[in-house]
């Protein structure tokens, strides 16, 4: 038996996680979730992504320390690796290249968080749009500073996005974790939900009533405006929005938001 589950709910798909007893994220389960993700990714009849854990109280709980430690041991009197011929390739496979398929889906992708995640589990939420937790979740956060290492997994990089290099300094550098409520507060995550999946499906089914044109522009383009000057991003977004306006979805969505012929005449 695998360690992914992928159920259709119409236009929405639903990636469960469980890796039992225990939960951890492994090798084996972060590829096994990108050979999962991507056909979903690609899928223009998949509207919308959901991620959680199928485990009671746990979405992922972290990234296996005894796999990380084992890696460590092993760089032990080797010489370091060679420097990447390019240094911005894209990884292609593991949970690196799994973090950057979900964040950079034409679709959006939501963390339905019911229980424990820290370090690499909620780094792969970080890379989601939405996130939705549990007010019982236990623990959210990233405590990689706790056992000599720092979040690799794009933690250092997604979470200042999310809540400012402030908050994201003093999280990582501590290696704090939050329960639910507190998550919720300091603006880790979007929402609470006594059950995240059942509200996460709620919001999904918003999307599939909607342009899949104009919600992937929006999410790419919403993506890259930190990254770049904003002139840059306007010009982009004024030639983007030309695109879509020759869409089939846009032209449908528009006639059916259009007033009625004796509204517009007043």
């Amino acid at each position: 038996m695998g360690l992914v589950t992928v159920e259709r709910r119409g236009g929405t798909a639903i990636m469960i996680y469980a890796n039992p007893p225990l939960g951890t994220m492994t090798a084996a389960g972060s590829q096994e979730m990108l050979e999962a993700f991507r056909p979903l990714g690609a899928d223009p009849a998949v509207r919308s992504v959901i991620i959680t854990g199928g485990l009671p109280d746990i979405f992922i709980r972290h990234y296996d320390v005894g796999e990380l430690s084992a890696a460590s041991d092993a760089t032990e009197g080797a010489p370091p690796p060679p420097q990447p011929a390019d240094p911005g390739a894209r990884p292609r496979q593991g949970f690196l290249a799994l973090v950057d398929e979900i964040f950079e889906a034409p679709k959006p992708v939501v963390a339905a968080i019911n229980g424990l995640c820290m370090g690499g589990g909620f780094e792969l939420s970080l890379a989601c749009d939405l996130r939705i937790a549990s007010p019982k979740a236990a623990a959210i956060g990233l405590p990689e500073t706790r056992v000599g290492i720092f979040p690799g997994g794009g933690g250092t990089q997604r979470l200042p996005r999310v809540v400012g290099e402030a908050k994201a300094l003093e999280i990582i550098l501590r290696g704090l974790t939050f329960d639910g409520v507190e998550a919720h507060r300091i603006g880790l995550v979007h929402e609470l939900a006594d059950d995240p999946l059942a509200r996460a499906l709620e919001i999904a089914a918003e999307w599939e009533t909607r342009g899949a044109d104009g919600i992937a522009y929006a999410k790419r383009l919403t993506r890259a405006a930190l990254d770049r000057p904003v002139w840059e991003g306007l010009s982009d977004e004024r030639r983007s929005f030309g695109a879509v306006m020759r869409t089939p979805s846009a032209r449908a969505g528009l006639r059916q938001g259009r007033p009625p012929a004796e509204i517009q005449k007043v």
